[in-house]
């Protein structure tokens, strides 16, 4: 780990958090044990910059669906490149991969582009407040850095007040804590705006009853598919559900690492992007465009979705197993669906989940596993890959289970863990 604690030294000093993504920042991982920085990847496995190798799950945080310098997507990328990045004026991949995008997307008809989850989740946002007329949002989930949802978390420094007063917080699966927002504010609502699957999956016909209840109030839905798109399914949650909202917004596994996002959605509302200020120089940018069509087309052509949630189901099956097999029933549990499950680590834990995390994550980083909790799977993920990591996870569980034994308390996960455990980037501000 020389050369990562050298980088990590280095960043220090230039870097606020040493990192561009929160997410991919130290204090996401267990400090001394985990590397700092990458050098390169191919297929489902990446190399630190001291030369270890692991099998990676992270996949720079879900965009990475093919794998690591994937053939037919740098194919396409080095195309492009030999005629241009950037243009003074619409290239034709802006057409082109528009036009795919409302052929597998099913509530597509129009159109646009920007680079983040962020930019079109904004995007979204400002035409649902200039077609309705109205200020407030109804949010449930995680939507992205932009002031009019990141004040609704405790990291809301440098964010003006009124924000707070704008995005009002409902509870997945409970459509009553909907229902009040829309009685406390009549006529007030621009948007519901959320995932249709994080974690849980939807009861009791969850997501068919907020699409009743938008459309009664005269509010625009808003699928946010940054983490589903091009994963559960083609078109993210709504396609996978049924559901359609009015607009969906897309990114990470759309150009598998390339950066690129989407805002989708029906040709009245999107229509109103003519009206709105909604403009980056680099929203054409031609690789990434490039990077999408081939991306998307590769997806279809090789049933990737589908391998991908056949690996999930094996994984999720084989991590349930061995969590019954070491007792660890009341610490960890699965949930999720296959392609996409999660580990999660309960809030009852004397120390607290965040040291039961470390504790996992340190046991995977040590048998060449780079894991934060979620089963993000690519195309390249092998069969081999599966079996290596589920022998981490028995081995993980082991440890999981001695510190169980040895009482859970802090003080056992520091004398355990050989570096310093992870924190959160930030918490949802309780009501």
């Amino acid at each position: 780990m020389e050369k990562s604690k050298e980088y990590h030294r280095r960043a220090k000093e230039i870097i606020p958090s040493c990192s561009q993504t929160f997410s991919k920042g130290p204090s996401q991982w267990v400090e001394g044990v985990s590397p700092y920085a990458l050098e390169g990847g191919k297929g489902s496995h990446v190399w630190d910059v001291d030369g270890n190798e692991y099998i990676d799950y992270v996949l720079a945080l879900g965009p990475v669906v093919l794998g690591y310098a994937y053939p037919r997507v740098d194919k396409a990328i080095r195309e492009q490149l030999k005629s241009g990045i950037s243009f003074s004026l619409p290239h034709r991949l802006e057409i082109e991969v528009a036009e795919l995008l409302t052929e597998v997307i099913p509530c597509a008809e129009m159109v646009r582009f920007g680079k983040n989850g962020s930019d079109v989740t904004t995007g979204a946002i400002r035409v649902a407040r200039a077609y309705t007329g109205r200020d407030k949002i109804a949010v449930c989930g995680y939507h992205g850095w932009h002031d009019w949802y990141i004040s609704t978390t405790t990291r809301d420094k440098g964010i003006p007040g009124f924000n707070k007063e704008l995005a009002l917080k409902f509870k997945y699966n409970d459509i009553g804590s909907l229902k009040r927002i829309f009685a406390e504010n009549p006529g007030q609502i621009a948007a519901v705006i959320m995932e249709g699957i994080d974690s849980e999956e939807p009861r009791d016909n969850f997501l068919e009853k907020v699409r009743a209840l938008t459309e009664k109030q005269g509010t625009l839905l808003v699928f946010d598919e940054i983490v589903n798109g091009f994963r559960i399914a083609v078109g993210g949650a709504h396609d996978y559900y049924r559901i359609r909202p009015d607009m969906a917004t897309f990114g990470k596994a759309m150009a598998n690492g390339m950066p690129l996002s989407a805002v989708v959605g029906r040709r009245d509302v999107m229509k109103v992007f003519d009206d709105v200020f909604y403009s980056f120089t680099f929203g054409g940018e031609a690789l990434s465009l490039a990077a999408a069509k081939a991306t998307i087309r590769e997806i279809i052509d090789r049933s990737v979705i589908a391998k991908i949630a056949k690996n999930g189901k094996k994984l999720k099956a084989g991590a349930e197993k061995l969590i019954k097999k070491h007792q660890l029933g009341d610490l960890v549990y699965c949930i999720g669906l296959d392609a996409h499950a999660k580990i999660k680590f309960k809030e009852i834990v004397p120390a607290g989940p965040f040291y039961v995390k470390s504790l996992f994550q340190q046991e995977m980083l040590g048998r060449g596993i780079l894991h934060f909790g979620v089963n993000n799977f690519c195309y390249s993920h092998s069969a081999k890959d599966l079996r290596v990591t589920l022998d981490a996870f028995d081995a993980a569980f082991a440890k999981m289970k001695e510190a169980k034994e040895k009482g859970n308390t802090v003080e056992v996960y520091n004398s355990m863990l050989r570096g310093k455990p992870i924190c959160p980037v930030f918490q949802v501000r309780a009501d």
